[in-house]
């Protein structure tokens, strides 16, 4: 089988779009990020990397995300190769919001999943209103209800 490549500026810019990526399509690493109720979930596309070469570090609430896809044995004869080889990383940055202690991931079908909690100061919470003159403290409600504005004001 022979492959003949005839556009060299087709070429060019196929490899241009590969190395830098463009805005709407990243070079390596392209992800999808959301929050579901009381965490944010992070999905990295990472197809064709070996679990053991996947790293994650996070450092003052930076994220870095490392893999590496090791090159082609230079034994092999080369028809095409086409798919970015080497060490990728990005780094995300996590707002104050997330408890980082609690972040946990998974791999699986070439997508890294990340899960952050959101941080108990992060959460909602009710704050009482001191009528009488005595000390009060902020609490949460009992999963998350809140209760009517005038059963806060007036007293239950």
């Amino acid at each position: 089988m022979v492959l003949v490549r005839t556009d060299s500026p087709r070429e060019l810019d196929r490899l241009t779009r590969q190395l830098l990526g463009t805005a709407a399509r990243p070079a390596a690493m392209p992800m999808d990020a959301w929050r579901d109720g009381e965490q944010f979930i992070i999905e990295v596309d990472l197809p064709g990397m070996k679990p053991d070469s996947l790293d994650l570090n996070i450092e003052r609430n930076v994220l870095t995300i490392r893999a590496e896809r090791p090159g082609i044995d230079q034994a092999r004869e080369v028809i095409s190769a086409e798919r970015p080889r080497g060490v990728f990383s990005r780094r995300l940055f996590l707002g104050e919001t997330l408890d980082t202690d609690k972040i946990a991931a998974s791999y699986r079908d070439g997508v890294l999943r990340l899960t952050a909690p959101l941080s108990e100061h992060a959460k909602p919470r009710r704050i009482a209103i001191n009528r009488d003159g005595r000390k009060t403290s902020a609490h949460r409600s009992p999963a998350g209800e809140r209760e009517p504005w005038w059963r806060r004001l007036f007293g239950r």
